[in-house]
């Protein structure tokens, strides 16, 4: 880490993008409690997470788009939009305006599939190969970091001086980021043209190269098996709160947090793992842990639940470290946003069905056989990926640390 952060341009970039974060964690949460406040209706603050949501389907497009222009300019003009159009919030002021907070959140939704192939396509060029692992380590950190504290503060700004002020705070942090990608002084070429002319065809490139490369098909395809049962987890855990620890609903923030600690420290320790076991099996190992850990849900111990949380939160980090950076090691430059966005729609679309699904069961289903589905299905894909064997990466892919 000491060796990425000697990077002139790795500490600006990362100093930027934290800065963003901390604005949408804390813009993200704010968005419901408003339409919630204008409503007084659940369903109309459960829509403003669809909404967000939505725009992923149409990943593979934003892919494209990233492969097809340079990056810096695509980071800076896309956040600096989103600085501009987040202050149309300005003039929410009663239930008649929930339809701008609906936009802003599709905006949302839209620009952050446009931003997250772009980022991880840009790091690429920014840094050493080598290095990419702690790069994506450090953003894990700062990302679990910040959901102990931007959130609150967040609400706490929104309670206190109303969402407006919220917003221009999140519009300042999209500002900041995007001045920062200017002090990159990174060179980037435009991207090279391609022979392949036909829309379609280009388009699901990035679903060709996962499916044609062991590994990334490895990895993302048990990853979005997992993810059908582990939305499970977004409405089983009132339950456990309730049911099973005999606490109020509020409770849950503490064990959120105690997983976010947990996060930290798996993102703290993540790269010196990825180049231990490599993608494969850090992803393999990051399952198995957030398996044991959501295994305590099913006690009616607040120690043991409290350290499953804590456990589960090390393995998400050490998974989330070997997805990201299996996707830009072992995909060329040229493919490096649509398969990105490929990946991200692989998994989003398994998620969002499962949280459906865990929201209708649970009212039919105990609690804690829901829990067992759960970790039946993660220690099955953590298996199958810890017995794949070390794949080399193809001649022209950068290679990973040995």
């Amino acid at each position: 880490m000491r060796k990425l952060l000697r990077i002139r341009d790795a500490r600006v970039f990362l100093l930027g993008w934290g800065v963003s974060m901390f604005g949408d964690s804390a813009m993200f949460l704010v968005l419901g409690i408003w339409a919630k406040d204008l409503t007084d209706s659940n369903a109309a603050a459960g829509l403003v997470f669809f909404v967000l949501a939505l725009p992923s389907l149409f990943s593979p497009l934003a892919g494209l788009v990233v492969d097809r222009v340079r990056k810096k300019p695509l980071l800076i003009g896309v956040n600096g939009f989103m600085a501009a159009a987040i202050l149309l919030l300005l003039f929410v002021h009663d239930r008649g305006d929930l339809w701008l907070i609906y936009v802003i959140a599709g905006l949302y939704g839209a620009t952050g599939s446009v931003l997250y192939s772009a980022r991880s396509a840009f790091m690429t060029l920014m840094l050493p190969r080598e290095l990419l692992g702690e790069a994506n380590a450090i953003f894990a950190t700062i990302r679990e970091g910040l959901r102990l504290v931007s959130p609150l503060f967040g609400a706490g700004l929104y309670a206190a001086f109303g969402g407006g002020v919220v917003a221009v705070a999140d519009g300042a942090s999209f500002a900041f980021v995007a001045v920062a990608i200017t002090f990159v002084r990174t060179p980037e070429r435009p991207p090279a043209r391609e022979d392949e002319h036909h829309f379609l065809t280009e388009l699901a490139a990035g679903v060709r190269h996962v499916f044609a490369t062991l590994p990334l098909k490895q990895i993302i395809l048990t990853t979005g098996v997992c993810l059908l049962v582990v939305g499970f987890a977004e409405t089983l855990i009132f339950a456990v709160v309730d049911a099973g620890l005999h606490r109020q609903p509020s409770f849950l923030g503490v064990l959120e947090s105690l997983q976010g600690l947990g996060a930290i420290l798996g993102g703290l320790t993540a790269a010196a793992a990825l180049r231990r076991f490599g993608d494969v099996r850090l992803v393999g190992i990051g399952m198995a842990l957030f398996a044991v850990g959501d295994g305590t849900f099913a006690t009616h111990s607040l120690a043991v639940v409290s350290c499953g949380f804590a456990v589960a939160g090390f393995g998400l980090a050490w998974l989330i470290v070997g997805f990201a950076t299996s996707i830009q090691v072992r995909t060329p430059q040229r493919l490096q946003g649509r398969v990105a966005s490929a990946a991200d729609t692989m998994i989003s679309t398994p998620q969002t069905v499962s949280i459906a699904l865990g929201a209708s069961l649970i009212s039919v289903v105990d609690y804690r056989v829901l829990v067992a589905i759960m970790g039946v299905v993660l220690i099955g894909c953590a298996a199958y990926l810890l017995t794949r064997g070390p794949e080399p990466v193809a001649a022209e892919e950068p290679a990973l640390a040995a």
